[in-house]
């Protein structure tokens, strides 16, 4: 036995008692930051928080958005009885209604609502 590692003796193990060390062992880091170290600089470490959001996923985002409801709102109409034509005229009218208030929205007015007595997801 070597520093508490290891058999206390090798009789019977199968093995002549030589303790080697792992050399592929990964040891976990703490995440601690040394005492002796600077710290960080000024503005340095800060690169996540200040980021804006891209404005091309933002807008991909609120085109899914703009689909999810269409799409609902298809199968509410399909469920209702309505013929392919109707679906589609009053689908391509929700789409024009949202895709307005996502305009305004984005210009910083306030959103349309509007109602044409069918049931519509918000």
């Amino acid at each position: 036995m070597y520093n508490g590692i290891g058999l206390q003796t090798p009789r019977g193990s199968g093995t002549n008692g030589n303790i080697q060390t792992n050399k592929f062992f990964i040891r976990s880091k703490t995440g601690k930051v040394a005492e002796n170290s600077r710290g960080f600089e000024g503005d340095q470490g800060m690169a996540g928080v200040t980021k804006k959001a891209n404005r091309d996923i933002l807008e991909h985002d609120r085109k899914r958005q703009i689909e999810l409801k269409l799409v609902v709102l298809e199968e509410n109409l399909s469920d209702q009885g309505f013929t392919e034509a109707e679906i589609g005229e009053k689908v391509a009218e929700a789409r024009r209604t949202l895709e307005a208030a996502a305009a305004s929205e984005e210009i910083g007015g306030t959103t349309a609502i509007v109602s044409n007595n069918t049931p519509f997801c918000s």
